[in-house]
């Protein structure tokens, strides 16, 4: 029996569960119910990993496209978002909503069964804080996107659906409890075999730290960041070629059942033999269309040079030609960007085809559709989560989904430390450095960085934007640091002057600068767009959640 068909009917009992009508009290003989399903080991596993199929997935990375990293071309929804051209009848913001709480409902409808299984009581505990885990991660994503939201701890029956909102503060002290319990319950060791991809101690302490961070809690983000640290268990991720050990983990060699990558914390497995895929290298260079994900002008923009110094203060930054855009940068920008010379699954580039004697390998970028190569709307193409032997099939990618590293937990460690005055130079050797290290970057020096006049919290945020970047943060980050304005700019690409062949992007708008307009007409309102506004749906169905500011007129 496949997951899906598991899911089905493990739903189907859940749902069941909350009817009370005399007729459903007796415990139906040909198909589960609470009655009978709660009783063995194997139930209860069934039951958790259905819940898994609440952890977002491909979507991690699609939330990209909300913030200013990447743009994708069409009017998609998060497109929409991050340019605040939206309202509440968008029909991602109730997606969002009810695939969040379908999640919760599950979760919830776990914790008030397992304790009836005859099973040894460590081993129940343990699924249940896998449990408390994935409903945490649920409860991330809503307090993110509305703030105040409804605290829901069990399964409702039709009467008790309509739930006012709970204060966020409280939901999130609700949520950080409920992960320190998981934690006192989970195996620190990384899952191995058939518990490959499971939640463990460290998924619980790692997402404990990024909600804290989230939401300014900062002594606890600290806390938390540094117990992952100290489990020992975890370590950035390396391939064996220092010249790829960043892009080769969102490659199949950075696939958790390699057994080498002891760096992600929480992913989203795809398994080929099961027939789990998805679409992403093709989309990321789709050879015969518009590429779903054009990196920005801004992203581009903030990868430092190899001397450490931003582009607008290093001597070694001179562009006057498109492939002068990559040299003496840091490495992880050609891991994540595609350079010139590079490997790649686009097919015929800007060149003539005539001129183009290995399609295999990536020059010129291409404007014009003609069905035969990528093409991109700001003349970047991400070469970071491509990987180049299934960009020419359709949905047979099976790249695992990354959605918290321990790179982050040492990014989120050192930006707390940061913002409680608390930062040190040995602070930096033990998280920022490291990953630095990894790619042979530069190390940063709060010394060098104070005498040229670089402000600290700058570039610890600038870590995390390229350390992270097609990694579905940013959105999430611009608006926890009130940086709202950016994501008002118009999303701007390449100079058409540093084109071999500035011509070949004459469809396309260019600011004074020769710099290419991708999208125009962004809009930030700060009143009202660091939450989105409560489904129209969801008010018609229960007008008194009430609506976020700004969003009732």
């Amino acid at each position: 029996m496949n997951k899906t068909k598991l899911y089905s009917l493990l739903l189907s009992a859940l749902l069941l569960g909350s009817c009370n009508d005399d007729f459903l009290e007796r415990a139906p003989l040909d198909e589960i119910s609470n009655e009978t399903f709660w009783q063995t080991e194997d139930q209860l596993v069934l039951a958790v990993n259905a819940l898994y199929a609440n952890v977002k997935a491909y979507n991690t990375v699609s939330m990209e496209n909300m913030g200013d990293n990447t743009l994708w071309p069409s009017s998609t929804a998060y497109q929409l978002i991050g340019s605040g051209n939206y309202g509440n009848d968008l029909a991602t913001l109730n997606n969002e909503y009810t695939s969040q709480y379908a999640g919760v409902r599950q979760a919830n409808a776990f914790l008030e069964n397992y304790q009836k299984a005859n099973v040894n009581p460590a081993r129940k505990e343990a699924l249940a804080a896998e449990v408390r885990v994935i409903r945490a991660l649920m409860y991330s994503y809503l307090v993110n996107f509305w703030g105040d939201v409804p605290l829901v701890t069990k399964t409702l029956t039709l009467e008790e659906v309509f739930v006012p909102r709970t204060p966020k503060e409280e939901v999130l002290d609700f949520v950080l409890a409920d992960l320190d319990l998981a934690a006192q319950h989970l195996d620190p060791a990384i899952p191995t075999g058939a518990n490959l991809g499971r939640m463990n101690k460290g998924a619980a302490l790692a997402l404990k730290a990024r909600i804290a961070l989230y939401h300014g809690r900062y002594d606890v983000a600290e806390k938390a960041a540094k117990d992952v640290m100290d489990l020992g268990v975890y370590q950035l991720f390396t391939s064996g070629n220092p010249d790829r050990n960043y892009y080769d983990l969102f490659t199949y060699k950075g696939k958790l059942a390699t057994n080498n990558n002891k760096e992600t914390i929480i992913a989203r497995l795809t398994i080929d033999l099961l027939g789990y895929y998805h679409n992403l290298s093709r989309e990321i260079q789709v050879p015969d269309q518009v590429v779903r994900w054009n990196p920005t002008k801004s992203l581009v923009d903030s990868y430092l040079m190899k001397d450490g110094l931003p582009i607008e203060t290093s001597p070694l930054y001179n562009v006057t030609k498109y492939e002068d855009v990559f040299e003496n940068r840091d490495p992880r920008m050609t891991q994540t960007i595609l350079k010139p010379g590079a490997a790649w699954g686009g097919r015929l580039d800007g060149r003539p085809a005539n001129q183009n004697p290995d399609p295999s390998i990536f020059m010129v970028p291409k404007f014009t559709s003609d069905g035969r190569g990528a093409v991109t709307v700001t003349g970047y193409y991400f070469t970071k989560y491509a990987e180049i032997s299934t960009v020419g099939s359709v949905s047979r990618d099976y790249n695992d989904i990354h959605l918290l590293r321990y790179a982050e937990v040492l990014l989120t460690y050192a930006e707390a430390r940061l913002e409680q005055g608390k930062l040190t130079q040995a602070d930096l050797d033990i998280t920022i450095n490291l990953l630095r290290d990894r790619v042979g970057m530069k190390r940063m020096d709060l010394a060098e960085l104070a005498a040229n006049g670089l402000d600290v919290r700058e570039e610890i945020r600038r870590e995390r934007r390229v350390e992270l970047a097609l990694e579905g943060q940013r959105y999430f980050d611009i608006k926890r640091w009130k940086q709202g304005h950016l994501l008002a700019e118009d999303t701007k690409g390449t100079n058409v002057n540093w084109l071999s062949n500035p011509a070949s992007a004459s469809n396309l708008r260019r600011d004074p600068q020769g710099f290419i307009i991708a999208l125009s007409g962004r809009t930030f309102d700060p009143a009202k767009h660091y939450l989105w506004p409560i489904p129209l749906s969801q008010l018609e169905r229960f007008p008194g959640l009430g609506q976020n500011p700004g969003w009732d007129r």
